[in-house]
């Protein structure tokens, strides 16, 4: 790998991205339980914006992964 403290980064925000998301799966039910209209609605946000960026990342890692393997 031509790029390795790059890509040790990268993975380390690959694993980051994934505990962020295995923590939303813990809080989150438990804000909902007592929570209006308005902070459910900016849950869901928060939800779907931690989401697409944990994905982003956790797939720009296993894609770099994947072509260090081809190489």
């Amino acid at each position: 790998m031509p790029n390795s403290k790059s890509s040790g980064s990268l993975f380390l925000a690959c694993i980051l991205a994934a505990y962020a998301v295995l923590g939303l799966l813990v809080f989150v039910p438990d804000l909902m339980a007592g929570a209006t209209t308005l902070v459910l609605v900016v849950l869901v946000i928060v939800v779907i914006v931690v989401v697409l960026f944990a994905a982003a990342i956790i797939l720009k890692g296993l894609a770099r992964l994947l072509v260090s393997f081809r190489h």
